[in-house]
């Protein structure tokens, strides 16, 4: 009676472990589990690189437009831009510069007030879209833009200012990311000519005050990273 009492309690631990073993694999093969690994492993600044998101320390700087020639547009609608800010850099100097392609302002606070000074043929017609960096600049040669694009953070309008007083000096739109609803880091400022992109320019954000104190030298230093 023992010895069977004995095989018994026997077969019950061997079952035990096998139950405990199938458990455990069944765990590490769980979609969920890996998921949270990727997360884990992933971009830490939150952005999806399925929709094209880059990380922001990829991201480099550089002043320059870059113009999108496709059939279906014409970029040289754009000969160049003057981009002013309200709070960093001084007047002669970093928001002085001349009217450009390649030797754009692309840094900026949030709350900032920013200004556009385009060179263009064009009176109307022109939006500058600002979105979050995107890895995968193609994107925009189809986009649909629109205020319901997860990326979307503002857009301004861009109008011949012909009722200023001096209107060759006035500008012809302006916007700000308010600083509680928009995040620190990396945009796009996608310029759209009759609802088609036709040229894009990276920027960058930096929290309020944080950069309203920097020399022009010291600002000129943030702009080539």
């Amino acid at each position: 009676m023992k010895k069977i009492i004995i095989i018994v309690l026997a077969l019950i631990m061997v079952i035990s472990l096998v139950a405990c073993g199938t458990t455990t694999n069944n765990q590490g093969n769980n979609p969920s589990n890996q998921s949270e690994n990727n997360a884990q492993t992933g971009n830490n600044s939150g952005e999806n690189s399925q929709s094209g998101n880059t990380n922001p320390e990829a991201a480099k700087l550089t002043g320059k437009l870059n113009l999108i020639e496709l059939d279906d547009r014409d970029p040289s609608v754009l000969h160049g831009v003057i981009i002013k800010g309200n709070r960093a850099g001084s007047a002669e100097g970093f928001n002085g510069r001349e009217s450009s392609l390649t030797d754009v302002r692309c840094i900026f606070e949030l709350g900032e007030w920013i200004e556009f000074y385009p060179d263009t043929d064009a009176t109307y017609g022109i939006r500058v879209w600002i979105l979050k960096h995107r890895d995968d600049q193609e994107y925009y040669n189809t986009a649909k833009f629109s205020d319901l694009d997860p990326n979307f953070a503002n857009y301004c309008d861009l109008h011949y200012p012909e009722d200023a007083e001096n209107p060759d000096e006035w500008s012809w739109g302006s916007f700000y990311l308010h600083q509680e609803e928009c995040e620190t880091g990396y945009y796009d400022f996608v310029f759209t000519y009759e609802g088609k992109a036709i040229a894009t320019l990276l920027t960058r954000f930096y929290k309020a005050d944080e950069i309203s104190a920097k020399s022009d030298a010291e600002l000129e230093a943030l702009m080539k990273n």
